[in-house]
């Protein structure tokens, strides 16, 4: 039990203890049955399937029907629409957990919690988009009472301010809450940047395990690409940016200063690192503009995907079954995979 007083203490680093030097590193042996809740495209499948792990697509919980029909797409599945408040425990019939090792995916939106959303938190019964992390309590809380059995591996991907001063009491009655199922949770911020991809974009990760185990997070490597290595050699003329969208963008960026936000337009040069793209790139772009041969545009969805890891050949599939505008709001939304990657390899899977 964490005391509530004492959450200032709290840091984003591994949480580790004395007794994690005595317990095994984790390690899997049986073939992975892959629940993704708030699934959006499916990037966690995409860095289970990259790392070259054994898994199947067990259940998938996505209420976005532009995201689902980029799931399907990409992963040859036919998943239909799911909304998580409709979610019981039946519905992810965990069975045979001596055969199988259950991972339950959870990357409940951030718009809560961000700096470019409404920060209005994430607490229980407060019917915000990010509260709804309580619907996966409630799940977990109808496994348990039904003597079911619980998924061994939990992972929780959001943004870091779902750790911040404001939102870290209910951080910590969620660490609390899966304790007292018999979970050790691990989590810890890891940058994009850090891990082979040209964004800067951070993220908090947490795995959280029923097997008395211990776990490292990746550590980073050296970046050598930049934005020109995800350039598309042809790019049609309207993703660059008119005179008029420059002075509009300059505008845009004096009033959100006035209001004391921190979102304007940024213009990069190729040789740089993009920052973080976010849902809302569909706008206008204004996230990231970048500068090719003396002209100003947006980069393009394939290039928004290439930043978060998805490969050319999945924004293909993906591309079939949406527009533009849904493409740069999954992307936005989604976690890059490289990141992922480096965590799954440190579950080692060895099946």
């Amino acid at each position: 039990m964490v005391d509530f007083m004492d959450f200032e203490n709290y840091s984003c680093d591994n949480q580790m203890s004395i007794f994690d030097f005595t317990r095994e590193p984790i390690s899997i042996t049986k073939p992975i049955r892959l629940i993704e809740l708030f699934a959006g495209y499916g990037s966690q499948a995409m860095a289970l399937k990259r790392i070259g792990a054994k898994f199947e697509h067990y259940r998938v919980v996505e209420f976005d029907k532009y995201a689902i029909a980029s799931y399907n797409a990409v992963h040859g599945t036919d998943f239909p629409t799911m909304d998580i408040t409709k979610v019981h425990a039946e519905d992810l019939n965990i069975c045979d957990t001596e055969t199988f090792t259950y991972l339950l995916t959870y990357s409940f939106p951030c718009t809560d919690l961000s700096v470019a959303g409404k920060q209005a938190g994430m607490s229980k019964g407060s019917g915000t988009r990010s509260g709804l992390l309580w619907e996966v309590d409630r799940i977990l809380t109808e496994i348990r009472d039904s003597n079911g059995e619980l998924p061994q591996i939990l992972f929780m991907e959001n943004v870091p301010q779902v750790h911040s001063q404001d939102n870290m009491p209910d951080f910590i009655k969620w660490l609390d809450f899966l304790e007292s199922l018999g979970y050790t949770n691990y989590y810890q911020d890891l940058n994009a940047k850090n891990y082979g991809v040209a964004q800067k974009r951070e993220r908090c990760f947490m795995f959280s395990f029923l097997d008395e185990c211990n776990y490292n997070f990746p550590q980073p490597i050296q970046l050598t690409k930049r934005i020109r290595d995800y350039q598309e050699k042809v790019v049609d003329n309207k993703f660059y940016a008119s005179d008029n969208a420059l002075k509009g963008f300059a505008e845009h960026a004096k009033k959100q200063k006035e209001k004391g936000n921190g979102f304007h337009a940024v213009i990069k040069d190729v040789d740089d690192i993009s920052p973080t793209i976010t849902a809302r790139y569909c706008k206008d772009g204004s996230d990231c503009l970048i500068k090719v041969a003396g002209r100003i545009r947006k980069l393009t969805p394939r290039e928004c995907g290439r930043l978060m890891g998805v490969s050319d050949e999945d924004i293909d599939k993906m591309a079939a079954v949406n527009s533009n505008t849904q493409l740069y709001k999954q992307f936005g939304n989604s976690i890059v995979v490289d990141v992922m990657c480096a965590m799954f390899k440190n579950l080692n899977i060895n099946q």
